[in-house]
C-alpha cells in the first residue's frame, strides 16, 4: 500500500493501458513490481477506468493484477478507497454530489434524449440504458460514432453541462463537470497534491481529461493507444511509449521516475 500521506498519484487508465488481452502477457508482472517501489518512495496507485467498481474488481482478479489500487475512479468519475467495514467505500463527497448532479442532467435534458435517440436510429446505433440512470450509445463503427460526436458537439453550445465519455464506437453521457480529469483533481485536492505531483496514463478518448496539464504534469500513452491521443500527449509534452499496455507503461515509469523498463 502507499505511504498514509501520498506525496504524489500514479493514475493509469485500466483496459488498453494496464492492461490488453492481445499482450503477451496481458499485464506484466514487472510493472507490478515498479509500481510497488514507487508506492515506498510516497506514491499511491489509481485505476481511472470507465469500468464500473465491480467490473473493474473482475477484471483485476481475470487479469491477474495480483494487487490492490489504493484509489479507485470507476465509471470516470466515482472515487473510492478501500474501507474498514466494506471493501471500498465513496472518497469524500464527490461521489453524491455527481450523482445529484447526473440525475439534475438527466431530467433537464429530456428534449436532447429525444432528439439523440432519433438520430442514433438513423444511425442504426445502439442506445443502451443502464444502472443509475446512464444513457449509452454504441456505434456501428468509429465514422458513424464520429458523426454522432460532430452532433452532440454542437448541442454543446446550447447546454453547456452536456457532456460525454467515449471509448471507440461506445459513448456514456455525463455531466459536462464530472470526468476522468475533474474526478482526479478531486482526489488530488483531497490529498493536498496539486498537478505538478500527478502521473495519468490512458490510450483513449475518454482518457484526454485527466492527459492534460490541468490534472496531471507527467502524462503519457503506451504504443497502442489512438493516433489523437498519442497526438495529444505529444503536444502538451508526455511520453508515447513504443510497446503496448504494461509494458510501454513500464517504459512510461522509468521516462519520468527512473529505473530501467525490462522484460
Amino acid at each position: 500500500m502507499a505511504a498514509r500521506t501520498p506525496t504524489f498519484l500514479l493514475s493509469f487508465d485500466f483496459d488498453g493501458t494496464l492492461v490488453h488481452p492481445e499482450s503477451d502477457p496481458i499485464f506484466h508482472p514487472a510493472l507490478g513490481d515498479m509500481i510497488r517501489g514507487l508506492r515506498q518512495q510516497g506514491a499511491a496507485w489509481v485505476i481511472n477506468t470507465g469500468r464500473s467498481l465491480s467490473q473493474t474488481l473482475l477484471g483485476l482478479a481475470q487479469y491477474g493484477v495480483f494487487m490492490e489500487p489504493d484509489y479507485l475512479i470507476a465509471r470516470e468519475c466515482d472515487i473510492y478507497r478501500p474501507g474498514t467495514f466494506r471493501r471500498w467505500t465513496d472518497y469524500g463527497p464527490w461521489n453524491r454530489q455527481a450523482r445529484k448532479a447526473h440525475d439534475r442532467f438527466v431530467k433537464d435534458h429530456s428534449s436532447f434524449f429525444r432528439a439523440m435517440r432519433e438520430l442514433a436510429a438513423e444511425h442504426q446505433a445502439e442506445v443502451v440504458e443502464g444502472g443509475q440512470g446512464d444513457t449509452a450509445l454504441v456505434a456501428r463503427s468509429n465514422a458513424s460514432m464520429d458523426q454522432l460526436c460532430e452532433w452532440i458537439a454542437q448541442q454543446q453550445t446550447a447546454l453547456p453541462d452536456l457532456g460525454y465519455q467515449r471509448n471507440g464506437i461506445y459513448l456514456r453521457f455525463s455531466h459536462a463537470r464530472y470526468s476522468k480529469g475533474s474526478a482526479l483533481g478531486e482526489l488530488a485536492r483531497q490529498l493536498n497534491l496539486t498537478a505538478e505531483q500527478v502521473f495519468a496514463a490512458g490510450d483513449n478518448y475518454n482518457d484526454l481529461s485527466m492527459l492534460h496539464p490541468r490534472y496531471a504534469h507527467r502524462i503519457a500513452c503506451p504504443g497502442n493507444a489512438l493516433e489523437p491521443i498519442k497526438e495529444h500527449v505529444r503536444s502538451h509534452g508526455g511520453f508515447v511509449a513504443s510497446r503496448t499496455a504494461s509494458l510501454g507503461m513500464m517504459e512510461a515509469l522509468a521516462h519520468f521516475f527512473g529505473g530501467t523498463a525490462t522484460d
